[in-house]
């Protein structure tokens, strides 16, 4: 009967309710009409036939329909995450009662600006996972209000299970049994302190995000077994690659204290570059089978916030002995390669060495260096160290630039903070020759690394790896950017990497390019770790890892415990093979979801903490410009980043409508209205802490016309 009703429904133009279903397969008695009802929820349930809202049954793979994860929104409104493909938006009339992180099956319905839309269809699974919450008592019962606006959840706490918490406590909760229509009980695992203590406000962020701030005790007591100096033992097992009297330095922020990666370099008589890439060897002290593996396993990655690092592993290893600190032996992998003068790699070793970092370096002081030839002190040995590294940074660049390298120069904001956590300035954060020096070595080690490993072909292995992006999505993003007044010449039918870049360097000179730049970003597919290698797009590149910073990421730490796996242990049977290919697609997979938790756990703190600014400069007068338009009003973003939104209900001058053809409000007086890239002056009108949100309003007969 299952072949019967999926030849049916993809015969049919429309979906068939179960009526129409049993007249037309002809069945008329009581057990047949069972038996067809069970045989349509089984194939609902293997995701071959759908049910609408409706109660009527279509084919699955017939129509506009995707499974994915609803990533649901502060406001009402959500996103669909489909695997491989592009969001789609949810409006909040479609969103049919699913909740954030739900498995659903979604419609796509239409297609607005670089967007597509689609309305909710099914919820397929539901996992409810703790949640972070504000204890409040009402009707003499404890409950949890949850921070997570996205899911709509009354929780009551069971008081035997409750830890004391109190009317302002903020607690990480575990959601057990439903009692009622979304109402379900709550069991409180931790209370992080009262709304108002310094620092909980980002704490309860963090928990949202299950990223754990403390370690077991089973982790910290396999501390004792750890040392806190190489011994010579150690150094006597790497003799054949002593590097300890080689100058080698590290280039990092200025309050970094887990230094990951190391550098050398070398002009060789051929005229050619002898780079060497000294990355700590974290996976000599974190083994496998440990709790120390296990938890840095779990982590997938150090969190990074605007007051604080919640780091992968303990601070006895990521600032202390795996930390490439100066004028201590350290236990390091070097990639040591011999690059051209054109930025190819010609030759290279791969080896577990022994090096001693001359000098902790800042970005600040080699840019000094390298822009203004400004020698700050205790430099001067290293300049032309410096200045050779700069030589080969650029021909690097260039090659990676000729090969397709995407350069989308987009700005980052730093949120500055005081001793209590409140944030105090919102400035950008700057990027200069030394960010991009290391940026470039840091790749060429990691092409050299991947490249290695795939071409023995049978050896699994941890990929960095980016797809193409849809060619519907790129001309939809070109269309948006006729929209707004702008031609892009040149054929854009095949996706090449430097088909991006030639859409960028057009845009380059342009009021809004950044963002401009943002939104095609938006329009490509997300980096994820695989096992399999399809290239990496965004940088041009055809094989491609993570490699650079095991401290901080669990992938690198795995791609050292593969390369000593496979080159020290010289371990390549089929046991192993067969194994690591199973254990590489569960880390692979859990690390792209705990790199996915770390970026949205930061930019919900970022919101947060510029909602905080802003809160100080209520009424006060800044110039922006417009960043996004859509029909409910407008984003206004700030030099420093700071976004906020104007709602058309506070367009006073005018009754605003959105042109969808381009992408504007047009008002009835003043037909022009407000464009993407126009500079207004805006006042703060609210900002709200708790929701990460800032409202503005056109500061009247101020707005400015930049095109």
């Amino acid at each position: 009967m299952e072949e019967q009703i999926i030849e049916l429904l993809k015969n049919s133009d429309k979906a068939l309710a179960v009526d129409e279903i049993i007249d037309l397969l002809q069945k008329d008695t009581v057990e047949e009409f069972k038996e067809t009802l069970k045989t349509l929820n089984k194939l609902e349930d293997e995701l071959k036939i759908c049910r609408t809202n409706k109660n009527k049954y279509m084919l699955f793979e017939n129509n506009n329909l995707k499974i994915g994860t609803l990533i649901g929104t502060k406001k009402s409104y959500g996103f669909v995450d489909i695997e491989g493909n592009e969001d789609v938006f949810i409006p909040p009339n479609a969103m049919n009662g699913a909740i954030h992180n739900d498995k659903v099956i979604v419609e796509i319905t239409s297609k607005k600006g670089i967007d597509l839309e689609g309305r909710i269809v099914r919820i397929v699974d539901r996992k409810l996972n703790n949640m972070v919450g504000e204890v409040i008592v009402k009707n003499n019962q404890k409950t949890v209000v949850l921070d997570n606006e996205r899911v709509k959840l009354n929780v009551i706490l069971d008081e035997t299970k409750d830890k004391g918490a109190m009317e302002g406590h903020k607690v990480y909760v575990k959601i057990t049994n439903k009692i009622g229509d979304n109402t379900y009980n709550g069991e409180v695992i931790k209370i992080l302190g009262h709304k108002n203590d310094p620092g909980v406000d980002i704490l309860s962020i963090v928990y949202k995000y299950d990223i754990n701030d403390t370690f077991s005790d089973e982790v910290m007591n396999e501390l004792d077994d750890i040392p806190s100096v190489v011994s010579q033992d150690e150094i006597n097992k790497r003799s054949n690659h002593d590097l300890r009297n080689m100058t080698i330095f590290t280039i990092d922020g200025k309050d970094t204290k887990d230094i990951d990666d190391a550098i050398s370099i070398e002009k060789l008589e051929n005229g050619h570059y002898k780079l060497g890439v000294h990355i700590a060897d974290v996976s000599h002290y974190v083994k496998e089978g440990t709790a120390l593996y296990k938890e840095a396993r779990d982590r997938g990655t150090s969190v990074y916030l605007a007051d604080r690092v919640i780091p992968m592993l303990p601070h006895k290893l990521s600032n202390g002995i795996c930390s490439l600190n100066p004028n201590v032996d350290r236990l390091a992998v070097t990639c040591m390669m011999e690059i051209d003068q054109k930025g190819n790699t010609v030759d290279y070793d791969i080896y577990e060495s022994v090096i001693k970092s001359n000098i902790q370096m800042t970005y600040e002081n080699v840019n000094k260096i390298l822009e203004e030839n400004i020698i700050p002190e205790g430099y001067e040995p290293f300049v032309n160290d410096l200045k050779t590294m700069k030589e080969l940074a650029d021909i690097l660049r260039q090659m990676k630039t000729e090969r397709g390298y995407i350069d989308f120069d987009l700005d980052e904001s730093k949120i500055i903070v005081n001793e209590l956590g409140e944030a105090v300035d919102v400035v950008l954060r700057d990027r200069g020759t030394g960010e991009k020096l290391i940026e470039d070595f840091m790749i060429a080690a990691n092409e050299t690394i991947a490249t290695h490993v795939y071409n023995m072909e049978f050896l699994p292995f941890v990929y960095r790896i980016h797809g193409e992006p849809s060619e519907e999505k790129i001309t939809r993003f070109i269309n948006y950017v006729s929209s707004c007044g702008y031609t892009l010449t040149g054929k854009f039918d095949k996706m090449y990497p430097s088909s991006m870049q030639k859409i960028l360097d057009q845009l380059k000179e342009k009021p809004e390019f950044h963002i401009f730049s943002s939104l095609l970003l938006r329009s490509m597919q997300k980096a994820v770790y695989d096992i399999k290698n399809i290239g990496h797009f965004g940088l041009g590149s055809k094989c491609y890892t993570h490699f650079t910073s095991p401290i901080r990421r669990f992938p690198d730490t795995t791609v050292h415990r593969l390369l000593h796996k496979y080159f020290v242990d010289n371990k390549m049977d089929s046991d192993t093979i067969d194994f690591e290919t199973q254990n590489l697609l569960d880390i692979t997979e859990h690390s792209s979801k705990k790199e996915r938790d770390s970026v949205d756990c930061e930019r919900d703190v970022d919101d947060m903490k510029k909602a905080e600014y802003m809160q100080k400069h209520i009424g006060e007068n800044f110039t922006g410009m417009v960043s996004s338009i859509m029909s409910r009003g407008m984003y206004v973003e700030l030099p420093n980043l700071i976004e906020g939104r104007v709602s058309i209900e506070d367009l006073k001058d005018d009754y605003y409508t959105f042109d969808e053809s381009t992408i504007s409000l047009v008002g009835n007086k003043n037909k022009r209205g407000y464009r993407l890239g126009d500079i207004v002056n805006v006042t703060v009108k609210a900002a709200r802490k708790d929701l990460g949100e800032i409202d503005f309003i056109i500061t009247k007969g101020q707005k400015e016309e930049q095109k």
